[in-house]
């Protein structure tokens, strides 16, 4: 198998997108052409005064339908082409195109004339087309097996060896056996042919230069940005081993096991302690969004989407009961079909989700978690009346470290990373994510916010 694919688009999605995208054209292209070939065939009489004969008509129609057939044949195969350098790929397809094209063109050209037809100018134009997709090689080979072929037919037409199809009432005079006109013509259709394959191979080269550039730019950042993540988890396994330790010399205080407290002291401490507890929470946070961004795949085990919520509802509930809130779980799905994703990943997405609703609702609040099946995909709606989210921050939430403007104002303590990391998640399970303020159960002094979560089964 010929290798006609560069080294560096083995792997390169946007490179195989491209020459699938232009083999559709030249299919399409192609249905054009056999469109305009049977209207030049039914209409040249009456309209250009050409005239054909017997042979030409059955020759030109037999043509016009083998470029048909294998159009539809390449439209159907199409399909099934895989990416596989090694083996028939795209490329291959494009040269085969290419080659069953000009050997049909040949003949159309000969049976319209040869020199005397006016087809002769769509070999310049397939060679252009075939810089900018095959190597240089093999365009080249091409362009001169075309100019050898072309030429070698006009001079067994001049020679009388092979007969001359004539276009009758297109020229006054034939010109097929003017040797110096056979002989300019074919100095200039060849350099025409090189020239065209020289300009447009140089300016595909130079692209592919630019692409292969760019890919291996990709790649450069790619490593560094795992680099950064390695090490960013190893310094944050370093920040946490002595933070623990602070944590436990606070438990030991205020347990009172050294001696008691002054009432002071004790409220101080317990805030130190309140705050070290969300240190571990941010470090946490980091680390899985490191470890998210360090990983190449997601595991694909199966979830049910109905116990994860109700083991989190139940994580939460001392919180729940603390701050008196009502929830509901409302499972409207029809079939209770099994979601296949990564079960630490789903679990991180709604146990921020729904933390975050606990935490910014206040006292006697409302929570409502919807489960639906829309076609092939789950919905899940956490909505809420808490504080909600200013229009002005809802497209930025999902950031790295952004917090909404009324939660800094309120005094709410935290990292602006959770909605961040579940972005991510559910960006790498196909997924996707909407906020809505206020939300359905909002009111006007607290409009809530609502998250819908979309995932295909």
């Amino acid at each position: 198998m010929i290798n006609l694919v560069p080294s560096w688009a083995h792997n390169y999605d946007a490179f195989w997108d491209a020459i699938k995208k232009r083999n559709l054209w030249f299919i399409k292209l192609r249905y054009g052409a056999v469109v305009l070939l049977s209207l030049f065939l039914i209409s040249s009489d009456f309209m250009l005064g050409v005239k054909f004969t017997n042979q030409q008509v059955f020759a030109l129609t037999a043509i016009n339908l083998s470029i048909l057939l294998y159009n539809i044949s390449f439209h159907i195969y199409r399909r099934k082409l895989k990416t596989i350098p090694g083996q028939f790929n795209p490329l291959h397809f494009s040269l085969l195109q290419m080659i069953l094209d000009l050997c049909a063109l040949y003949l159309l050209v000969y049976f319209t004339g040869t020199i005397e037809s006016p087809l002769y100018m769509l070999f310049i134009f397939h060679v252009i087309i075939g810089s900018l997709i095959l190597p240089g090689s093999v365009i080249y080979l091409l362009s001169v097996l075309i100019i050898a072929a072309f030429s070698s037919l006009v001079i067994l037409e001049y020679s009388g060896i092979i007969i001359h199809h004539t276009l009758t009432g297109f020229l006054v005079y034939p010109i097929y056996f003017d040797l110096n006109y056979c002989i300019a013509f074919c100095v200039i259709f060849a350099f025409s042919i090189i020239v065209s394959v020289l300009l447009a191979n140089k300016i595909a080269h130079q692209l592919y230069r630019m692409e292969q550039e760019l890919v291996e730019s990709l790649k450069k950042i790619n490593e560094a940005e795992r680099d950064k993540q390695k090490y960013i988890i190893s310094v944050i396994h370093e920040i946490k081993s002595p933070l623990a330790a602070v944590h436990s010399y606070l438990e030991i205080v205020l347990d009172k096991i050294i001696g008691p407290l002054n009432e002071k002291v004790e409220e101080k401490l317990r805030r130190a302690k309140l705050r070290s507890v969300e240190a571990f929470g941010l470090i946490d946070n980091i680390l899985k969004i490191s470890k998210l961004r360090l990983l190449d795949d997601i595991k694909k085990e199966d979830v049910k989407i109905d116990e994860v919520i109700g083991s989190l509802v139940e994580k939460f509930n001392d919180s729940i009961k603390n701050k008196n809130i009502k929830i509901d779980i409302i499972d409207s799905r029809e079939s209770r079909k099994i979601l296949k994703a990564d079960k630490f990943l789903i679990q991180m997405i709604f146990s921020n989700i729904i933390g975050n609703a606990i935490k910014y609702i206040g006292e006697e609040g409302k929570i409502i978690i919807t489960l639906n099946d829309n076609d092939k995909m789950l919905e899940i709606n956490v909505s809420d009346n808490g504080i909600g989210i200013p229009d002005s921050d809802k497209e930025k939430i999902f950031e790295d470290f952004y917090r909404a403007s009324n939660i800094k104002s309120l005094g709410y303590e935290g990292a602006g990373l959770g909605l961040s990391a579940v972005k991510q998640i559910v960006n790498r399970h196909n997924g996707k994510i909407e906020v809505e303020s206020p939300s359905d159960i909002g009111t006007e002094k607290k409009p809530g916010s609502s998250f819908k979560i979309i995932l295909p089964y």
